[in-house]
């Protein structure tokens, strides 16, 4: 089933929406406000995103910018009121792939939705995130909330794992294994030690990359 995270704060307007969707196969998650979203997207990407300008905490325009910086290719719609030529051009310019204007007739809205991910198709599996830190599979790159940052190999390798396997520990031998053997490079045990501290160094001292004590590393949502 493919998730739809809609960021809006009226509550008739986000159950409509989540029930007439809900009867064609997606399933909506509503956030009433701008954090809850991003919280929302730090620990899954949704297959699209539909977003309101007018929030209580914030201008969903921003948020929009702040998404297309981490999740590049995450479909991204405006739903609002605001309908002036310039908050339209703007919402383009700041990421956004469609705009529709409230009031909307839900049939119609259905379609728009349709006929973007016809255009872009389902690209959730493609990233991986836990916290402020987002990885994407397709171009090989990693974020550290907006910032790009810049990994060898065998961090990203090591990283790309841990996500992969989020919420579940990976025993140092497994990830020697895994990335070091399975390469045909055989190296000791203190070679993994010194790469997890780079990649804790480069990523800004994660809290969400945990040491399980004589066992291995877990990453882990922290809220």
């Amino acid at each position: 089933m493919m998730e739809i995270y809609y960021v809006e704060d009226d509550e008739n307007i986000s159950r409509s929406v989540s029930e007439f969707l809900g009867k064609y196969g997606y399933r909506v998650s509503v956030f009433p406000t701008i954090a809850d979203a991003k919280q929302a997207l730090k620990q899954a990407c949704p297959t699209l995103m539909l977003v309101d300008w007018n929030m209580p905490d914030g201008n969903g325009n921003l948020l929009v910018r702040w998404i297309r910086a981490n999740w590049k290719e995450l479909p991204i719609m405006f739903l609002t009121v605001r309908g002036d030529s310039c908050d339209v051009i703007s919402g383009f310019q700041n990421g956004a792939d469609d705009y529709v204007t409230k009031p909307f007739e839900l049939d119609v809205l259905l379609l728009r939705i349709s006929a973007l991910l016809r255009r872009t198709g389902d690209v959730s599996g493609q990233y991986l995130s836990c916290d402020s830190i987002a990885l994407d599979q397709k171009r090989m790159l990693v974020f550290c909330d907006t910032e790009e940052i810049c990994l060898s190999p065998l961090e990203y390798q090591v990283l790309f794992y841990l996500l992969r396997h989020k919420g579940k520990t990976v025993t140092r031998r497994k990830l020697l294994e895994e990335i070091w053997d399975i390469n045909g490079n055989y190296v000791n045990d203190n070679t993994l030690t010194v790469t997890i501290k780079r990649l804790r160094e480069k990523l800004h001292q994660p809290l969400c990359l945990k040491t399980v004590r004589s066992v291995g590393y877990r990453m882990e949502d922290s809220k």
